[in-house]
């Protein structure tokens, strides 16, 4: 399995509501709403962290789920919101993303 590194795009407004995030892309005003095994990938989304760490770390612990069947949820997820730009991915880690977020709070909830 190779790494696979995803990070919150810079064009998205977000908030946390019952659990719950409710993403838009502020350019075409796409919108998700993430359940709550979504939302914990999504704030650990900081580009600098494998998905499959993630999953390992924020998901199978806190839900009932194996890591295979989670992984797979989380690939066919970031596949998903990567589509509408919401998500971007990358085989290597995101240094610069990482940065940005920590600047600007964007990794804040």
């Amino acid at each position: 399995m190779r790494d696979v590194y995803i990070a919150r795009s810079s064009a998205i407004a977000s908030r946390v509501l019952a659990g719950e995030t409710m993403v838009m892309h502020v350019t075409d005003s796409t919108f998700f709403t993430l359940n709550e095994v979504a939302t914990a990938i999504w704030h650990a989304a900081d580009g600098v962290t494998p998905l499959a760490e993630i999953v390992t770390r924020n998901v199978c612990p806190n839900f009932e789920i194996t890591p295979q069947e989670a992984f797979a949820d989380a690939e066919e997820f970031v596949r998903e919101l990567a589509t509408h730009g919401i998500l971007q991915v990358s085989d290597h880690p995101m240094l610069a993303q990482a940065v940005l977020n920590q600047s600007s709070g964007a990794g804040a909830p």
